[in-house]
């Protein structure tokens, strides 16, 4: 049943129970999100107190709203059907962790592995392979366990680890595409590449000076 449309008349209990059953699945996807900043907090601050370094500058996450996992499931070809939800959606809940330089963010990625109730779904690296525009960051596809009061769910959690250089390009990049709508003036995206590029010098040389500094840490 489409939970996108007005449902028939005499059939409103059962859209009701959809959209229900959505909120309740939007509320598994916050407590994973819970759970896993839970973890990286401590992470961050164990490995600080030990190293004298942190390697998380900040942490951002979001589940997406349910009219956009409707259309996620459109654009897909399927049934906007909650219970397809979490077998065709990986990124339903997002969390975002920005780290000072680039070891810091494979550091994230190895501390993250090393948790046993942490399954690692998927890997990809678009730091080691950029995307073609010039973008740069370590995509995670994790299991989280969420405990309820009847059972355990194991959640699907999209986590995005990036350098504040990547990070920042990233964020302006949406945020041009955004105002020029995707239709952007001829050599916009040689310029962005360029910036990408830049970017990564950035990262290149701020990494350099870091390990100068505080060497394998």
């Amino acid at each position: 049943m489409d939970i996108g449309a007005h449902a028939p008349v005499g059939d409103s209990s059962g859209a009701f129970d959809q959209v229900q059953r959505l909120a309740r699945e939007l509320l598994v996807y916050k407590f994973a999100i819970d759970e896993l900043m839970t973890k990286l907090r401590i992470l961050s601050e164990e490995f600080d107190f030990v190293h004298q370094h942190d390697p998380i500058e900040h942490i951002t996450n979001r589940v997406k709203r349910p009219e956009a996992i409707l259309e996620k499931l459109r654009r897909k070809g399927l049934p906007t059907d909650v219970d397809l939800v979490a077998e065709h959606l990986d990124d339903v809940a997002g969390v975002r962790v920005i780290c000072p330089f680039v070891s810091d963010v494979y550091r994230v990625e190895a501390m993250l592995r090393r948790q046993n109730d942490v399954q690692i779904v998927r890997t990809k690296d678009y730091i080691a392979e950029p995307k073609a525009n010039g973008y740069r960051s370590l995509h995670l596809i994790v299991r989280i366990p969420v405990f309820l009061s009847d059972r355990v769910e194991h959640v699907k959690v999209e986590v995005q680890v990036r350098t504040i250089a990547m990070d920042f390009w990233a964020t302006l990049e949406h945020k041009l595409f955004y105002k020029y709508d995707d239709q952007v003036p001829e050599g916009f995206a040689d310029e962005l590449s360029s910036t990408a590029a830049m970017a990564a010098q950035l990262d290149q040389r701020m990494e350099s000076l870091h390990q100068r500094v505080h060497g394998g840490s």
